[in-house]
């Protein structure tokens, strides 16, 4: 069993959707976030507790380890998808965890219909992907967190650099 926060849960798309409904039904609002979270650093931080200030409930969905494979390269993840739920969901400001097999959150976006989806600071509200498929279900995007100066690349480098 995942070990998570009382308020955040690592949940099936199928409980998310459930969750989701029951929290609209209360007049809830729902922000989406999305990424790989291998290894975590300050800008994770930062994403997410901006993400979070955006609507009532923060969803986060992980990539699946395929995924990042297709995604980063060979070599990642790092951490298994299973591991990256459990530590996102330890955060405070997260609500819903769902793990996602897709190489884009559009599925995702179109099923949630999420009232913000938001993005880090490597995009503008006009490069953002998905962008279209928020628009035509009637969300609005928006970019959190602070200037792409920190990245899990960066990292894994400098760990790697070290002797030893």
């Amino acid at each position: 069993m995942a070990m998570t926060t009382p308020g955040a849960s690592v949940v099936s798309e199928a409980e998310l959707i459930a969750r989701v409904r029951a929290d609209r039904a209360v007049g809830l609002t729902c922000a989406f976030a999305n990424g790989c979270f291998d290894v975590l650093h300050v800008g994770h931080v930062r994403y997410l507790t901006g993400a979070a200030a955006q609507a009532d409930r923060l969803i986060v969905a992980i990539n699946d380890d395929a995924s990042v494979a297709a995604l980063k390269g060979a070599g990642r993840p790092v951490q298994a998808a299973a591991d990256r739920a459990d530590l996102i969901a330890a955060f405070r400001v997260v609500d819903y965890v769902v793990v996602f097999p897709d190489l884009t959150v559009e599925r995702l976006l179109t099923t949630l219909r999420p009232e913000v989806h938001c993005k880090g600071c490597d995009y503008t509200v006009e490069t953002v992907p998905e962008r279209g498929v928020v628009l035509a279900y009637g969300g609005r995007t928006v970019i959190i967190g602070d200037e792409k100066d920190h990245s899990t690349h960066d990292v894994i480098a400098r760990i790697r650099e070290q002797p030893g």
